[in-house]
């Protein structure tokens, strides 16, 4: 992976102290998707993830992200972050699980059947999502990269990652904000 330095794009004037709404920070993305200088502006490596962090509104995490084809995040949440992602260009697909998980006290879970969910997002596209949401994001394309914007509230206090086989989910690693920075 790559990434490059922090950049102001996208921001917004406001200088109230308030949080951001999950439909606000998914306006964000939106807009900042639309601008088509900042998305061209994204370097692409062929073999792994780009990225490129933004000021996002009201003090929100925001990043830029390349995705190579095959390219993916794993299995994932965002701790009590809310956020909202939207596709540039290319297209992605996200695996989520329907059901909220316990935050803490387990290694393995042993989900049960009809909790997963399948989201295609071509370029335009995109969504917004609470607190402790589990998902994986992938591009799926074998010959196309993919850009998306991504807006995070609170800035992301921690990331955990899991693996999944078949209905198990076991809670591999907790990174913190210097692990990705």
């Amino acid at each position: 992976m790559s990434s490059s330095a922090p950049a102001s794009a996208g921001s917004t004037a406001s200088t109230e102290a308030r949080t951001p709404t999950q439909a606000e920070l998914l306006d964000f993305v939106r807009r900042t998707a639309a601008d088509a200088e900042l998305i061209a502006s994204l370097p692409l490596d062929p073999e792994g993830r780009t990225w490129v962090r933004l000021e996002g509104p009201g003090g929100s995490e925001a990043w830029l992200i390349g995705w190579p084809p095959g390219t993916g995040t794993g299995w994932h949440d965002h701790a009590e972050s809310v956020g909202a992602f939207l596709t540039a260009s290319g297209e992605l697909k996200e695996n989520s699980l329907v059901a909220r998980l316990p935050t803490d006290g387990w290694k393995t879970l042993e989900l049960t059947e009809g909790i997963d969910r399948e989201r295609r997002l071509s370029a335009g596209k995109g969504r917004s999502f609470g607190q402790h949401h589990v998902h994986e994001v992938l591009n799926e394309s074998t010959e196309e990269h993919a850009v998306s914007v991504h807006a995070y509230y609170p800035p992301l206090p921690r990331i955990s990652r899991y693996s999944r086989t078949g209905q198990v989910l076991r809670l591999e690693q907790v990174e913190r904000p210097e692990d990705w920075q």
